[in-house]
């Protein structure tokens, strides 16, 4: 009877997509568990409080404009990762299809009420493309029902405007992505490097170039054939999985990469995946009034796609950009510029106006050049990223930049917590300054002589030194 509406070959598909989202999920619950009072709460650098006073229910639609308090968030962050390890470990899968669609919902609503506060922290185009993926999962169905067919072609078009989206502001951005030299400076000056960033670094120049050819291959022509007849379609999904996986290697881009992938399963059929997946259960139809709201959504999402479509293929197309509160029906992208200099901002502070500068290190950037990158993806340090950019531009830091030297000389246990290393840990510092500095990978032969991943030299002052009644003033 509903043949034209379930895609019963997709049934391990949708059991792979499922089962990475709540992974997605958990590490976005995860990060905001563990970082939202250093960043977002009462005594943080942007207090949740404050914006709520200021932006309306409207511009903002979040369960926290009914009730704010450190720890209502921390509750609705801990119900967060309470169920998403549900759906992990498969209770979404055995419920009924009403309970199935309401913790997707409960998923979804969660964390778009965290993203809606989430501010400057929040800002980047995994929060989005989370938030939409988990939309459309509300209506993907528990395993003992047939997969919907316009769910997963939703998908597909998800990850056909990821892709797309990202390939063509590459091609009209920075003269680096058509020259094929890009390369020869991302993996050093990309906003978090890993443990492996340094050797792709310097890979030879000519794999180099292959790479970014390969890159507009995968994001300008690949996207399309998501939507062949099988077995083409799969093998597109390979590719985008396995150009992935290259930069998951290559970098930390907190749950994009896990996402992207788990986006890519949807184009795959039973063929492929049956090897990975258990052996489906009798699958039954679905009810009319699932068919009914199934349909509707897709008609909405069509809607909605006008906006990323004339965005792309608009001459001043952005990057990552929600065209509602919603976060569905985003257009998404990546760098469409390369910084060619790396520049890191580091935080000095120290006892008294005689006493030696000590540095303040954080978790996951660039400070002491012996400390080898760590791997931080998929899960997501927001600081870290932000100081990114704030050595691009000041600009960046102005919400919160004063109010991180001033919880540094009042040794905020909280923001300290985001922070690997305090080096006044008895008493707070009398002085805090930040200092512009320059950062390449050492080379080989400098790497073994001096056992360092990083050179560093000064570039400028940045912040100067600033005492609490500096501050005051």
């Amino acid at each position: 009877m509903w043949e034209w509406f379930s895609a019963p070959d997709y049934w391990a598909a949708r059991f792979v997509v499922q089962h990475l989202l709540a992974v997605g999920y958990l590490m976005g619950f995860l990060s905001a568990v563990r970082q939202f009072r250093g960043l977002l709460g009462e005594r943080g650098l942007t207090p949740i409080p404050r914006f709520l006073a200021r932006v309306p229910f409207g511009q903002a639609p979040s369960l926290f404009h009914l009730h704010y308090s450190d720890r209502f968030f921390a509750g609705a962050a801990w119900l967060g990762v309470a169920g998403s390890t549900l759906a992990l470990v498969g209770v979404a899968d055995i419920a009924p299809l009403w309970a199935s669609m309401a913790l997707w919902l409960v998923l979804w609503l969660l964390y778009l009420s965290i993203v809606n506060v989430g501010q400057v922290w929040y800002s980047f185009g995994w929060e989005s493309l989370l938030l939409e993926a988990g939309f459309l999962a509300i209506f993907l169905g528990p395993a003992a029902m047939q997969p919907p067919a316009p769910v997963l072609w939703l998908l597909c078009w998800l990850l056909f405007r990821l892709e797309f989206g990202a390939g063509l502001i590459k091609l009209r951005g920075d003269t680096c992505w058509r020259d094929f030299t890009a390369l020869y400076y991302h993996h050093e000056t990309q906003p978090m490097p890993g443990p492996l960033s340094r050797w792709f670094h310097w890979l030879p120049r000519p794999l180099h170039r292959f790479e970014v050819a390969a890159n507009h291959g995968t994001q300008l022509v690949v996207p399309f054939l998501l939507f062949a007849p099988q077995p083409v379609a799969t093998a597109a999904a390979l590719i985008i999985v396995i150009t992935q996986v290259w930069l998951v290697l290559s970098g930390n881009f907190a749950w994009l990469n896990l996402v992207t992938i788990t986006l890519a399963f949807a184009a795959m059929d039973s063929w492929l995946l049956r090897w990975v997946t258990p052996t489906p259960p009798p699958l039954a139809d679905p009810p009319r009034w699932f068919v009914a709201l199934v349909l509707a959504v897709t008609v909405g999402f069509v809607v909605l796609s006008y906006w990323p479509v004339r965005n792309m293929l608009g001459r001043r197309q952005v990057m990552n950009r929600s065209f509602n509160k919603l976060h569905l029906g985003n257009t998404y992208g990546a760098f469409g510029s390369v910084t060619r200099t790396r520049y890191e901002v580091v935080v000095e502070g120290a006892a008294d106006a005689d006493a030696p500068w000590q540095e303040y290190e954080f978790k996951g950037k660039p400070g002491d050049p012996h400390r080898r990158p760590p791997q931080v993806a998929p899960y997501h340090l927001r600081l870290d990223w932000l100081m990114w950019f704030l050595a691009i531009s000041p600009s960046y830091g102005r919400t919160w930049l004063p109010n991180l030297v001033e919880a540094l000389l009042r040794n905020e246990e909280q923001v300290l917590r985001l922070l690997r290393h305090n080096p006044f840990p008895e008493s707070p510092p009398l002085l805090v300054r930040a200092e512009l500095y320059r950062y390449r990978f050492t080379t080989r032969t400098e790497r073994r002589e001096t056992g360092a991943f990083w050179i560093r030299s000064r570039v400028s002052e940045f912040v100067p030194p600033l005492t609490l009644g500096d501050l005051k003033c």
